[in-house]
């Protein structure tokens, strides 16, 4: 049986048989998985992780490890920092930043590894200085440790040394220092992911697109315009994210101006990039300014045979938001011809909320044909007066010819 299923199955006995295997690679993975199932509680599985933190041969085991032990929590990390210095629990009160500040200088790097993530899960401003400094560590595991612990504090006071961490050796450093510094989202830390966006790395270039739409400057807009060119479609996706977030950022006064590079670049960019994740926006954003700015750059850079923008569109009339709705419905009359049409008359059935179909008749007014007059024209008076006299209004039109 494999190492996950054990995982799955919740059994810790075999996870720790198996940090005794002759494979480095298997005693590795069997640390990480008692720290994502075990219990704080079983000794057993403490007492194992921290003979595989303190004396297994191979470095990675021993990381690994000393991070199982940190997400058991407090208490087995204070057995491993206890065995490590060769104290007591009566002797060593590392409970304070202070002393797993102390911890950060000591000789053995797996005491530095457990003492920059306990810095990390503590609410202590004052161990960021010492986490920004063990950001030079010898060791690159006590240096992805320090990042890590960094981001949770997002304190613009690590900046500069995170950014300095971007031209790492180590991979899983240069990483972590793009995570901690998109946690940090002031315009200072934001700048240097800039650059990554033209990286080789996979997932830095996911990683700056993700976190670029912090930003409250419309410096972003153009880079993040190309990455919808990356060849990765994760890459893609982080970048339309980010450029829907941009937008709800930017001050209002740059707004307008932002808005008009964001479609111009949006509109040169593969339709199927763009179109899907704001699709996906709009449908299942949580945020009421983010589906708006879905729903308005919709109408501007899908095409109007693009079905599942069309349905989103349609949907969204009866958003909860009434921008949204609105903002939908503006689309849609922008978007225009058969699909259009056709989605909207399936929203006339009265199962459909009175605002929903209320919008769908304005819309049907400005794009419509003969169809949707034929259809106009045989809803009955048992309309509510809101959508009656939406239809008055756009058998007229249609009948005239057109607004």
């Amino acid at each position: 049986m494999s190492l996950y299923q054990y995982a799955r199955d919740g059994n810790a006995e075999r996870l720790r048989d198996a940090l005794g295997s002759d494979s480095a690679a298997v005693r590795r993975r069997a640390a990480e998985f008692l720290g994502e199932i075990g219990d704080a509680d079983d000794q057993a599985t403490v007492d194992g992780l921290l003979r595989a933190a303190t004396s297994d041969d191979d470095a990675a085991v021993r990381g690994a490890a000393v991070d199982a032990l940190d997400e058991l929590g407090q208490a087995a990390l204070e057995q491993l920092l206890q065995e490590l210095t060769g104290t007591s629990g009566s002797e060593a009160e590392w409970v304070t930043a202070r002393k797993f500040a102390r911890a950060l200088k000591a000789d053995r790097p797996e005491l530095r590894m457990a003492a920059a993530n306990a810095l990390g899960r503590l609410d202590d401003a004052s161990g960021l200085q010492h986490l920004v400094e063990a950001l030079d560590d010898e060791d690159s595991r006590v240096r992805l440790r320090a990042c890590q612990a960094c981001g949770t504090f997002a304190d613009p006071r690590s900046v500069p040394a995170l950014t300095e961490r971007l031209d790492d050796d180590d991979p899983r450093v240069r990483r972590a220092a793009a995570n901690a510094l998109g946690n940090v989202g002031t315009d200072q830390a934001l700048a240097p992911l800039l650059d990554l966006l033209d990286d080789g790395d996979e997932s830095l270039r996911r990683i700056a697109a993700g976190a670029l739409g912090k930003a409250n400057n419309p410096e972003p807009v153009e880079p993040l315009a190309r990455a919808l060119g990356d060849e990765s479609a994760v890459v893609r996706n982080a970048a339309v994210y980010s450029v829907i977030e941009l937008l709800s950022n930017v001050p209002t006064q740059q707004s307008h101006a932002v808005r008009d590079r964001v479609v111009s670049e949006l509109k040169s960019a593969d339709d199927a990039t763009v179109v899907e994740p704001l699709v996906e926006i709009l449908t299942d954003g949580q945020q009421d300014r983010q589906r708006r700015n879905a729903a308005w750059i919709l109408g501007r850079v899908a095409e109007p045979e693009s079905a599942i923008a069309v349905e989103a569109l349609a949907d969204a009339l009866a958003d909860e938001d009434p921008q949204t709705a609105q903002f939908a419905a503006t689309s849609l009359k922008s978007l225009g011809g058969p699909i259009v049409e056709d989605r909207l008359l399936d929203r006339l059935g009265t199962e459909h909320p009175e605002d929903a179909r209320a919008k769908a008749v304005f819309v049907l007014g400005q794009v419509g044909g003969q169809e949707t007059l034929n259809r106009l024209e045989e809803l009955t008076d048992d309309e509510s007066s809101a959508v009656r006299k939406r239809v008055f209004s756009a058998v007229s039109k249609l009948r005239a010819g057109g607004p």
